[in-house]
């Protein structure tokens, strides 16, 4: 009897430490970032601050910085666009046309996270440059004018983030593209289907997990960052986690940062939700 208690409790041994780690590092740290966003606005850090349950505080913010918000998620949706088609294609040509390259093409993949984020990123300023190759390749063509430019742009920001995140979505791709019997594409040919009717019967719908997957791990660090923007973009583009850093840092207005911290979370978690619930497959689920 007393074999058959302990082993009813082990699951529950086994799992405590992951517990205890949620409720201190992320519980504990969400409650008090919901309370930070109800604190009285007019408190400071000279002054303290006190809770009052002031909910204005959230239509204060969204009516302050809600065309960063807007910006912020219609960039990180074309990053993410860009990072799926991008990525999808590498991810194909991995696992079905490398061979014996195959791990050497993953090392490439995988071989950017050996360098800081910001060096990355700050690299993309030479590349962009208005002297670059990539601008005057693109004056050569007439894409770009004689005085246009690349970098402090929106163009050059929503690069930055695909770039800096295409390797979350071509990871997931190719792990479940290369799950893939290839002799069902075979199949479907024998079946005098064409290549493209190939990939939409067969090959998209058995990766749609590797798809849903990529376009979270893309997504929704994409929302957030705003190294990409402050650097390669212009500073009247400003985004929402920019103002969150400013918020908490420089003005050190703590309601209005955890409101807008809280509102930004509640977008990722309701977007995120509705994708998976809408795009999401048993496996998933």
């Amino acid at each position: 009897m007393a074999a058959t208690k302990k082993s009813r409790a082990l699951p529950y041994w086994l799992i405590l430490p992951a517990g205890l780690w949620l409720l201190l590092f992320f519980l504990i740290p969400f409650l008090s970032l919901i309370a930070t966003s109800l604190y009285d606005p007019d408190g400071s850090v000279l002054t303290g601050y006190h809770m009052s349950w002031h909910v204005g505080n959230f239509g204060h913010v969204l009516t302050t910085y809600g065309a960063h918000l807007w910006r912020s998620v219609w960039w990180a949706l074309i990053a993410t666009a860009l990072c799926l088609v991008l990525g999808y294609v590498l991810a194909y040509t991995i696992a079905f046309k490398a061979g014996r390259w195959k791990n050497l093409v993953l090392v490439m993949v995988v071989a950017p996270f050996f360098t800081s984020f910001l060096i990355r990123t700050d690299a993309w300023k030479l590349i962009l440059a208005d002297r670059g190759w990539v601008v005057n390749a693109l004056q050569y063509v007439h894409l770009l004018s004689d005085d246009g430019r690349i970098l402090a742009t929106p163009v050059a920001a929503i690069a930055g983030l695909t770039y800096n995140y295409l390797p979350f979505a071509i990871l997931p791709l190719y792990t479940s593209i290369e799950k893939v019997d290839h002799r069902l594409i075979e199949a479907a040919g024998d079946l005098y289907a064409n290549p493209i009717k190939a990939f939409g019967k067969v090959t998209l719908p058995l990766t749609l997990p590797g798809v849903v997957s990529a376009t979270l791990l893309t997504f929704i660090p994409a929302v957030g960052d705003y190294i990409n923007a402050q650097l390669l973009g212009s500073t009247n583009d400003r985004v929402i986690g920019a103002d969150i850093q400013a918020l908490f840092t420089s003005s050190q207005d703590y309601a209005s940062a955890g409101a807008l911290s809280v509102i930004l979370l509640v977008v990722i978690l309701v977007s995120t939700l509705v994708y998976v619930r809408k795009a999401g497959t048993e496996e998933l689920l």
